[in-house]
């Protein structure tokens, strides 16, 4: 035996093993697939219309070929998907990319396999040149005093995306909460201030449109509508001005006059045959100066809910204890 392993036939096996086994491990080194060091970059304008390009990246493990696949984000480059004919290094943005944000994924190969990498998200993709609506940069405003029987003009504002037109809408809000609504066939760029507009403030909402979309943006409120003539009453006035139900809850809208610099106290009871009355107290929150619209709601408590009639009556009272006549509605549910 010791003569085998000494003999010249028997070191010649063993040299040729040796070699194998590094061979072997050299290919077990090289059989990796890419390995991505350095994300892919995206260049060019984020504006629809516009080419982007991306960069492969850094790979390890030396890659033979890349593939893309560009992808449509949200604004904060998440809920991704993949874009129509987006497999290429560049990317033309369209019209859906308006407002979103771009990725790119990059797929590297070589003979032991693929990994991709994505891209960070690109800014947000802004409209092509000269094909977004109107958007506002300047709120609009009146022009004139707010009083009964004078004449209120509406100023435009200014707005990007060269408008080609405007139009109107006049409103109605309450002297203390901004809860507005349209005056009927208000459309023109000049008020005429009418008795009904009392107590309200105003505002106009201007509504730029060019060949590629509209937008609305609001004034400012005006002052309080004051009456043509001064007013002086001893007492507080109300006056109703609607009373709806909203589901169960009472929406009630009145007008109270008054002379006085300070703020009045509502009194709204509730009533029906047969039940006893329950009456709730509101402040206003700006007095009325002489006049003032303001609108209150309430969940009338458990005994008057359901069919039956049912009786609202609002009165008014200033600091110094003085009350205004009632003024009533009845409804039949």
């Amino acid at each position: 035996m010791r003569k085998l392993f000494r003999g010249r036939g028997s070191r010649a096996p063993l040299v040729v093993l040796v070699a194998l086994a590094a061979v072997g491990m050299a290919q077990a080194a090289t059989a990796v697939a890419p390995v991505n060091t350095a994300p892919p970059v995206i260049s060019g304008t984020t504006q629809v219309g516009q080419t982007l390009t991306t960069t492969n990246g850094t790979w390890s493990n030396s890659p033979t070929s890349f593939a893309y696949q560009w992808q449509r984000c949200n604004g904060g480059g998440n809920a991704c998907v993949n874009v129509a004919n987006g497999t290429q290094r560049t990317y033309t943005l369209v019209g859906a990319d308006a407002g979103r944000t771009i990725r790119v994924r990059v797929t590297a190969t070589n003979a032991d396999g693929s990994a991709s990498a994505q891209s960070e998200q690109t800014a947000t993709i802004t409209p092509a040149a000269g094909t977004a609506g109107p958007r506002n940069t300047e709120a609009p405003s009146i022009s004139g005093t707010p009083k009964v029987g004078q004449e209120l003009t509406a100023n435009d504002g200014s707005w990007t995306g060269n408008p080609t037109g405007y139009s109107y809408q006049w409103q109605r809000c309450d002297t203390d909460v901004a809860t507005c609504a349209s005056v009927i066939g208000a459309t023109g760029k000049t008020y005429g201030v009418r008795l009904a507009d009392l107590g309200f403030r105003l505002r106009v909402a201007v509504t730029a449109r060019n060949a590629r979309g509209s937008a609305t943006a609001n004034s400012a409120l005006t002052a309080v509508v004051a009456p043509a003539v001064t007013i002086t009453n001893r007492r507080p006035t109300l006056a109703i001005i609607s009373i709806r139900f909203s589901g169960a809850r009472v929406y009630a809208r009145f007008r109270i006059c008054d002379d006085s610099p300070r703020n009045a106290t509502i009194l709204a009871t509730d009533s029906r045959p047969r039940v006893a009355s329950y009456t709730r107290r509101f402040t206003t929150l700006v007095p009325p100066r002489p006049c003032g619209v303001y609108t209150r709601n309430w969940l009338p408590v458990l005994r008057f809910r359901g069919p039956g009639r049912y009786t609202v009556t609002l009165r008014a009272r200033d600091t110094s204890g003085l009350t205004s006549a009632a003024a009533s509605r009845t409804f039949n549910r």
